[in-house]
């Protein structure tokens, strides 16, 4: 599942779908996004991605520039892993546990440039701070320190981490992504400003600066195996035109619906791929 920030709402309809149907994996891996809306699809909660997206989409503590200042990341840390979780929209931690399907997810080592891939088998406090650094994005984010670890989003190092399932045993794999087909990542405008702001960490920004040749790699091979048969790829048919910190509902609505309407439009041919 590739992250994206809240082009995430197009994962949580596709996975509210296969939820809704009984579609199950043995395993899952998530980066960013992909990890922080997925983990609802190991404790089986269909709808909660998008029901408290849009019920905070304007809490302060949820996403601002506010919570930026004041806390040093624009998704609050506390809000976003301790109080909705445990208070607000409790995450059903005994099904999670429950369920035999194994979740990871994929940070991005700030001192060597690679990615970490994590197994999260509780989702306790201690595994939730890994889910918050693979989607601590940087500039809007502080780094995550955990496990002797320095990490940031995981999608920096591995947006699309197909190889490494494939490397640990899944040979038949749906990947969800939340660009189109035709889509190519070209360098950051940005790119000036986090090689300045992780100066500290030139593995790091060498990575960055890598990626968008990376990640067209990544899409390429993706596709590739998606046309020979071996790999099915769930992503829209139109850039989905969401913004990463979208605070509008009906927006947030939209781009779920988007992910409902495909995944419903394919459920035969989902079946039949993993029947095999």
């Amino acid at each position: 599942m590739e992250g994206g920030a809240m082009r995430g709402m197009f994962t949580a309809g596709v996975l509210d779908v296969f939820m809704e149907n009984r579609i199950e994996f043995d395993g899952a891996i998530g980066v960013s996004a992909g990890a922080t809306f997925g983990c609802n699809f190991k404790s089986r909660q269909i709808g909660r991605a998008i029901r408290y997206n849009k019920r905070y989409a304007h809490e302060w503590r949820y996403c601002s520039l506010r919570s930026l200042i004041f806390t040093g990341d624009l998704y609050g840390a506390d809000f976003c892993y301790n109080r909705i979780p445990n208070e607000l929209d409790v995450y059903d931690l005994a099904t999670y546990r429950a369920n035999p399907m194994e979740f990871y997810c994929v940070a991005s080592d700030c001192v060597t440039g690679k990615p970490v891939y994590k197994k999260l088998e509780t989702c306790d406090a201690h595994e939730l701070t890994w889910m918050r650094a693979s989607a601590s994005m940087p500039l809007a984010s502080r780094i995550v320190e955990v496990d002797g670890y320095k990490l940031l989003d995981g999608g920096m190092t591995d947006s699309i981490p197909l190889a490494f399932f494939e490397s640990i045993g899944y040979g038949r794999n749906v990947v969800i992504l939340t660009q189109p087909r035709s889509y190519k990542k070209s360098s950051s405008s940005l790119m000036p400003l986090m090689k300045f702001a992780l100066r500290k960490y030139p593995a790091l920004v060498e990575a960055m600066q890598r990626r968008p040749e990376e990640y067209n790699k990544q899409t390429s091979y993706v596709f590739e195996k998606a046309d020979r048969g071996e790999v099915l790829v769930i992503c829209p048919e139109a850039p989905l035109g969401i913004s990463r910190t979208e605070h509008d509902e009906k927006e947030l609505q939209r781009v779920y619906d988007e992910g409902r309407r495909i995944a419903v439009e394919r459920l035969e041919e989902i079946r039949a791929f993993l029947r095999g």
